[in-house]
């Protein structure tokens, strides 16, 4: 069987791949978020030489399957730490990898660091991990496992709860909230993490934890996604659409309604009580809205982000989503405009076009989400709910 033949029986999800020699030494490791769709790449006739002398080379190709991307990512750099393998290290010199350093002292952070810094670290004072290949992926990581595991970036016990608190990525070692003890264990579960031991992190978590170890089991690591990569096989599974009511003219509302292949799931409808937002100004009212939902991790997250708003609302949410490196797809629709579908700048023509067939189902998500706005409002006037 030749070796392009074999990858007919990789499978469609996550992991890590390496090329092999004839002698068992390991030639390459990659990551993947659709593992038979990246090694067929590697038989393509525009192949850059690099690659094709090391598949010329290779003998056999090993995967290893993983619950998620970023797993993937995490293994990834544990096996190029381990082999060291020869066209990895031809793609760039060790001094441009990138590394997560995280110093053995009180209250504590992950640090990214580039390779010709890693020298201020010695090993008996730091916890190292990597090499990984793109700052960009590993700053996204970090920012992903933070929301599961808080740490502390800001100055220790200054006395006042700082921006990161506020928003659930800061445990409060700045005024106080968390003791030493407790914030070393957020830390130790990280460094678990990183080293690719998950099986015994969810044996701890579930035990001390079962918050965490819940948002673990349900990582959604869309962020870490390439919009190229995510494009190319779009799936609409669920679709979360979001709309901005007021009370009287007072309090405001903002209602989450989901569809699960193309049906109301009901039980996962969530209304929120806008707090932060200037009243009237439904353009903040919806930051908070989604922010605050995506801080809730253990839910699962969606494939397309749906609003009732056109450019305005697409603009304005498309700097916030950058700002939060948010990967989700987001579209809305202009009332306006006689119900055009509107989508952030730069949006695949392919993907608008795939978006476009499930127009009715979009149209669908806006009357629900106007219908639950109402009806759970007015509940909210006797019973507050606050998710």
């Amino acid at each position: 069987m030749f070796l392009k033949d074999t990858i007919k029986q990789f499978p469609t999800s996550s992991g890590v791949y390496l090329f092999v020699d004839k002698k068992g030494k390991v030639l390459y490791v990659g990551r993947a978020v659709n593992l038979r769709r990246r090694v067929k790449n590697y038989f393509d006739k525009n192949l850059e030489p690099r690659l094709q002398e090391m598949v010329s080379l290779a003998s056999k190709i090993k995967y290893q399957k993983t619950d998620n991307l970023l797993e993937a990512i995490i293994l990834e750099a544990n096996l190029i730490k381990k082999y060291w393998p020869k066209y990895n290290i031809r793609e760039r010199d060790n001094r441009s990898f990138v590394y997560i350093v995280i110093p053995k002292q009180d209250f504590t952070k992950p640090m990214i660091v580039r390779g010709r810094e890693l020298k201020k670290f010695p090993a008996s004072k730091a916890e190292i991990f990597g090499s990984y290949k793109s700052l960009t992926t590993t700053e996204t990581a970090l920012k992903i496992i933070r929301r599961i595991f808080p740490y502390s970036t800001c100055q220790i016990n200054s006395g006042k709860p700082c921006f990161d608190y506020q928003i659930g990525l800061c445990p409060g070692a700045c005024f106080g909230a968390i003791s030493k003890e407790d914030y070393q264990k957020n830390i130790e579960n990280i460094i678990l993490l990183l080293k690719g031991r998950k099986k015994t992190l969810l044996k701890r978590l579930e035990k001390e934890n079962p918050t965490q170890a819940e948002a673990l089991k349900h990582l959604a690591d869309v962020a870490l996604i390439s919009q190229e990569d995510y494009y190319l096989t779009p799936q609409f599974n669920r679709i979360e659409g979001y709309d901005i009511s007021h009370l009287a003219g007072k309090e405001t509302y903002g209602s989450l309604v989901v569809f699960q292949n193309g049906q109301p799931k009901k039980q996962d409808y969530r209304l929120f009580k806008v707090k932060n937002a200037p009243p009237h100004d439904d353009f903040k009212a919806l930051e908070e809205v989604i922010l605050r939902r995506l801080r809730h991790f253990e839910w699962h997250y969606p494939d397309l982000i749906f609003v009732d708003g056109g450019r305005p609302q697409i603009d304005y949410l498309t700097k916030v989503f950058s700002q939060h490196n948010i990967k989700i797809p987001l579209v809305g629709i202009s009332k306006y405009g006689g119900d055009k579908l509107v989508f952030p700048k730069k949006t695949k023509k392919s993907f608008q076009e795939l978006a476009e067939t499930i127009k009715p189902i979009l149209l669908k998500v806006r009357e629900e989400a106007h219908r639950f706005a109402i009806k759970a409002s007015r509940k909210a006037r006797k019973f507050e709910i606050k998710p």
